[in-house]
């Protein structure tokens, strides 16, 4: 009998453990939110060209290239989609981890020079 109550009290501080732990972990994943733009490019443009966010944040950014040879580059954070073709798309994620106002671009030839650059605002 001895032994089946510290097999139970074990079992109780185990469980105990675990469902502290879960909370835990939810409370991370509620902090930090997946934040998803859809952000499209075209000669010599992005839409939308400014991208708010909070510090802490993880930024999906799903990059459509409508017409063109273009890519998405934010150097501040080391994201950057290959470079696409008309009507391809891929998306990457980072982490904003510091606050300020940073450009994202495409380094595409003379593309940036020509405009097609944004905002990232980290609040």
């Amino acid at each position: 009998m001895k032994y089946i109550l510290i097999i139970i009290a074990l079992a109780l501080v185990f469980w105990g453990g675990y469902k502290i732990m879960n909370k835990d972990a939810e409370l991370v994943l509620m902090d930090s939110e997946v934040k998803t733009f859809v952000v499209v490019g075209k000669p010599f443009s992005f839409t939308p060209s400014e991208i708010r966010v909070k510090e802490g944040d993880t930024v999906r950014i799903v990059f459509q290239n409508e017409q063109g040879t273009h890519d998405w580059v934010i150097d501040e954070f080391d994201a950057r989609t290959q470079v696409l073709q008309a009507n391809q798309s891929e998306t990457i994620d980072f982490r904003a981890t510091k606050k300020g106002s940073f450009e994202f671009y495409c380094s595409v030839g003379n593309h940036r020079a020509m405009g097609m650059k944004g905002a990232l605002i980290v609040e």
